[in-house]
């Protein structure tokens, strides 16, 4: 009976996951026009080095990112995860998670990213070389993850995430939701897997405060404020499918391969392939590419009317190291991801099994 039970929540929330496509069916490229870009900016070194190619095969404390359901294969009853990108623009990102197992119940996991843009000064019309104050505009992102294996192949998992953006006196908070699911050696093939996640749904985000006040008169001899009314913006939501499939070569050696396709509602359609090869589950070597559809844009062309492709990003590489300690287990992990036009964005991974 439980079987039974388990097997139509499995395929009930595959048909969910799978349905949501049409959502962003036919969707165009409107790069820049979302609420909330951080949440597309991604974190943890393994995962991007392989190419963010990885949701059917992620697992454990990396998994909360890029599918939830992959939480509930964490390796120990509790993991801690520190992430550090240095991203476009030297803008730094910082992930924070940690995990816990819980018996008959299920895996749960908090999450926190922050963006720290820095110090800007304010300018304005009168004062074009700055008035003296100074801003700090801060992004942060809490998650709270709950992930839960069905059977021994068949995993789901979701997060809530709690949005919050402050730019001087104007600030906006939203809520977003990921959805995922697993299934491990797929037509009892061993090895291949298949993962679905949907992530970032949610309402619309609009930013408030004190910051939209403007000073204007009153009829001839009064002055009072009124208030600019902000506009509300969609979230960046998508639906990814992945496909994975790992091999040992030898009881050293092992290898993975990745391979994603991801719909975004605010640009086109991107693809995305990886792997990783394992030296006695101790010495990890990963790579991986993304590509996008091209894209034809009238403001996107040079003087020669050589057309210019809006994605940024190609080529990812990285290592990894695991050294058991006792009774811990650390985890570093190195990423380099190639961005067209500017530096590349450099991130490093560590993490703690208990």
């Amino acid at each position: 009976m439980l079987r039974l039970h388990n097997r139509i929540f499995t395929i009930a929330a595959v048909i969910f996951l799978l349905s949501t496509s049409f959502i962003f069916a036919g969707s165009s490229n409107k790069t820049g026009t979302n609420a909330a870009p951080e949440l597309l900016i991604p974190v943890g070194a393994r995962d991007i080095a392989m190419g963010g190619a990885s949701i059917a095969t992620t697992s454990g404390i990396d998994a909360i990112y890029w599918n939830p359901a992959g939480l509930a294969r964490a390796q120990f009853s509790t993991s801690a995860m520190f992430s550090h990108m240095s991203y476009v623009a030297d803008i730094p990102v910082n992930y924070f998670a940690v995990s816990t197992t819980f018996s008959g119940f299920g895996t749960l996991g908090f999450s926190l990213k922050s963006l720290g843009i820095g110090d800007i000064l304010v300018t304005t019309e009168d004062h074009p070389d700055g008035t003296g104050e100074i801003i700090s505009p801060t992004y942060v992102t809490l998650g709270v993850t709950y992930s839960r294996q069905l059977a021994d192949n068949i995993g789901i998992g979701i997060t809530t995430n709690l949005i919050t953006e402050r730019i001087d006196r104007v600030n906006a908070t939203g809520i977003a939701f990921n959805a995922g699911v697993q299934y491990a050696n797929l037509g009892n093939f061993n090895g291949l897997n298949i993962g679905v996640a949907v992530k970032n749904i949610g309402p619309q985000m609009q930013f408030d405060g004190t910051g939209l006040l403007r000073q204007g008169e009153v009829g001839e001899a009064r002055q009072g404020y009124y208030k600019i009314q902000a506009g509300s913006f969609e979230l960046p939501s998508t639906i990814e499918i992945g496909v994975s499939y790992t091999r040992s070569l030898s009881d050293d050696n092992a290898i993975t391969l990745v391979s994603l396709f991801e719909n975004n509602n605010f640009k086109v359609d991107e693809y995305k392939i990886g792997g990783e090869y394992s030296f006695r589950n101790m010495f990890f070597v990963r790579g991986g590419w993304n590509f996008a559809e091209s894209t034809t844009d009238d403001n996107l062309t040079t003087t020669s009317g050589v057309d210019k492709t809006t994605y940024l990003f190609g080529g990812t590489a990285g290592v990894g190291v695991r050294q058991n300690v006792g009774d811990l287990d650390i985890t570093l992990d190195y990423a380099y991801r190639g961005v067209k036009f500017l530096d590349g964005n450099h991130i490093i991974s560590i993490k703690l099994g208990f």
